[in-house]
């Protein structure tokens, strides 16, 4: 079986054969990889598969091999964010998208490298060296779901897990060249998702293709008693794919083009918007006028919740430990040990906001900004129905490029940070290419308006062939 397939291609060669020969298929793909996709690899994968076919394959994904981003609590199963100081450590208990999954009759195969505690855009952060982009493995595969993103594009899984706190779902959408649907912020329970920004961040879904986006969330979405943000909602997103954008009203907002972006990545997304037009869509510019200051904004925000949610990594209870003769020596050895460099950057910055005498000056000051961004969505999504914009300002850049300029990175989010701040949907998908790169175009929604999200996104594949693109051969 080749990797390179979507949920419906997948039960297909589970009807001709079994759950198991496709899990091992996978499994042994996975094995031969050189791109780094892969923190763990569950042993029980194909004897989970065995039950399934000795079940009968009930449930929307009976039998659907799924990578699982390695942040997300999966019982049994190491899960270390791929830091140094969760190193060993296995959850008691499973994620609520993990129980959600499993209901459906998901294989989880395992757990995929990522930016460690989520904090990059590039996977090269993690302690496990960073995951290569099928697409050309002398590049990055955007972070920080980087391993996701990359499992899906190498087929060494058909769709993925990831989370997205300031891009972390689309970034690698975009450079590997799939599909990620960052939700409305409370549409997927995050009981069971480490935390790095709380008030930011969402499980998002990676797949091939639009369609299963939506299979996805219809099995992960919806009420979590655990989770005090979880929003009820009845949306049935497989509805949303329906071929016509007749009706629909584009907002291009002007702050996303201009200086800083690829020439290419500009004219691949113009193309998208013309073609939506000759769809019968419409399109007009729009302002989002508070668009300079998000990026700051949101890593200010960002940066001091994760200095307060990394508080417990301290090597008392779990995960790596340095001894010390007390508390505070092992705590402060197993921290300076345990942690990376991007990791203690922004718990020192995030410490500093959050400080007596700049709380004001810093933190409290983006939330008011924080509040601005969010307005002008709400002011632009009442004219219209969605928004576009490119996903990246540039393709997948190389490997070492920005590691050593962390200012760099943190400008590569300049489009996607916002959608964050606003806590509104927005998908990546693919719309072009150059140099044999991929180039995403996002689509940003109304709150708990996924369905017009899909809708467009959906239209749009299904008259163009840039989602059938294949990357390298990557084993």
């Amino acid at each position: 079986m080749e990797g390179w397939a979507n949920i419906s291609q997948v039960k297909e060669k589970i009807t001709q054969g079994s759950a198991e020969e496709v899990t091992i298929s996978y499994l042994k793909r996975i094995k031969k990889s050189r791109i780094n996709a892969y923190t763990t690899v569950w042993e029980g994968a194909a004897e989970k598969a065995r039950e399934i076919d000795e079940q009968g394959h009930n449930g929307p994904l009976a039998g659907i091999p799924i990578a699982i981003k390695d942040n997300i609590s999966t019982k049994g199963i190491s899960t270390t964010c791929s830091s140094k100081i969760l190193q060993g450590y296995v959850p008691p208990y499973d994620a609520h998208v993990i129980e959600r999954l499993k209901d459906a009759g998901a294989i989880i195969l395992g757990k995929t490298n990522m930016d460690e505690f989520a904090m990059g855009t590039s996977t090269e952060s993690s302690c496990y060296g960073p995951t290569l982009n099928p697409w050309d493995m002398e590049r990055v595969s955007g972070g920080s779901s980087g391993g996701s993103a990359a499992a899906v594009a190498a087929g060494e899984a058909p769709i993925a897990l990831g989370s997205d706190t300031g891009g972390s779902v689309r970034c690698p959408a975009a450079f590997c060249g799939v599909v990620g649907l960052k939700p409305t912020y409370g549409t997927i329970s995050r009981y069971g998702l480490i935390s790095y920004a709380s008030s930011l961040e969402q499980i998002g879904p990676l797949a091939t293709c639009v369609a299963d986006i939506a299979a996805l969330m219809d099995v992960i979405g919806g009420y979590d008693a655990r989770d005090s943000t979880s929003v009820k909602t009845e949306t049935v997103y497989k509805d949303a794919l329906v071929d016509n954008v007749s009706d629909l009203k584009i907002g291009v907002p002007a702050e996303y083009f201009g200086a800083g972006i690829d020439p290419a990545v500009e004219s691949a997304v113009w193309d998208a918007i013309q073609l939506f037009e000759e769809l019968g869509a419409s399109w007009e510019q729009v302002s989002l006028p508070h668009t300079p200051y998000a990026l700051a904004a949101c890593y200010i925000i960002a940066m001091s919740e994760a200095s307060s949610n990394l508080a417990r990594f301290d090597g008392t209870r779990y995960g790596y430990r340095k001894e010390g003769e007390n508390w505070h020596v092992m705590a402060s050895r197993t921290r300076a040990e345990g942690f990376g460099a991007e990791v203690k950057r922004r718990i020192l910055l995030g410490t500093y906001a959050l400080s007596a005498g700049y709380h004001d000056k810093y933190y409290l000051k983006a939330l008011r900004v924080r509040t601005l961004v969010k307005r002008d969505f709400d002011l632009a999504l009442k004219e219209f129905d969605c928004l576009m914009t490119p996903t990246m300002p540039v393709p997948a850049f190389k490997l070492g490029e920005k590691v050593d300029d962390p200012l760099a990175l943190y400008l590569a989010d300049v489009n996607t940070v916002p959608i964050n701040l606003a806590g509104v949907p927005s998908i990546s998908l693919p719309c072009g290419y150059t140099d044999g790169l991929p180039i995403g175009l996002q689509i940003i929604g109304k709150h708990f308006d996924e369905a017009t999200v899909l809708r467009a996104a959906y239209s749009f594949e299904q008259n163009t062939e840039h989602h059938t693109r294949r990357p390298v051969e990557v084993v």
